[in-house]
């Protein structure tokens, strides 16, 4: 028989393991469920209204390997082909400059911005846009001296690569809150339309 101290003990031991239990996995859930449902999206936790999706970037740059490693964390399967594809990603064009903010009394440069545009659409089999053409914008200051114009060099190409990081999250936030303009959707409407237009004049005729 236990001394009545090891068993008290003992319960207590047992409710705080359950407390710590419940804080680690049951608070950061229901954290998670209030910030959904206040129509907060946690950073990568993404649903695309697409089955299916084609991404015309090269898996070698970091956008393309960025955006299929962010699409295989959906239900979205990414597709090897435009024709195998419910809808395709297809970059329309990017730009990279840098703007002098501030001249040094010497006429050197001391700060200047790094401004990185990136355009795209998104379109179906045929060709034929399903959202409005996007124009994502990204940009970082950067300042200068002139004991550290290597490291500035290098920091300046870190900054670079960290636009294309940001620059995925931006798409993959656009592409989930954008829903997409089906054709198939407008024809199946105007159809719709029609039928509606021929079965009330067949109804004002039987009326006369």
């Amino acid at each position: 028989m236990l001394p009545e101290g090891s068993t008290v003990h003992s319960v207590f031991s047992a409710v705080h393991f359950s407390l710590r239990f419940l804080a680690r996995f049951f608070l950061p859930v229901l954290a998670a469920a209030l910030l959904a449902a206040c129509g907060f999206q946690l950073r990568g936790a993404y649903t695309l209204p697409y089955e299916s999706l084609y991404i015309a970037v090269p898996d070698y740059s970091v956008i393309g390997a960025g955006l299929k490693r962010a699409i295989r964390n959906t239900s979205t399967r990414i597709a090897e082909s435009v024709e195998d594809a419910q809808a395709s990603f297809q970059p329309a064009g990017e730009s990279r400059t840098s703007t002098i903010l501030a001249l040094s009394s010497a006429g050197r440069v001391r700060e200047k911005r790094l401004v990185y545009l990136y355009n795209y659409r998104v379109v179906d089999r045929k060709g034929r846009d399903l959202v409005l053409p996007v124009s994502v914008e990204l940009f970082r200051d950067i300042t200068y001296a002139d004991s550290d114009v290597l490291a500035k060099t290098q920091e300046e190409d870190i900054l670079w690569q960290d636009m294309e990081n940001d620059l995925v999250q931006q798409v993959m936030r656009r592409l989930s809150m954008t829903r997409p303009d089906w054709p198939e959707d407008h024809a199946q409407a105007q159809a719709g339309n029609t039928n509606g237009i021929g079965q009330a004049r067949a109804a004002g005729n039987i009326g006369k």
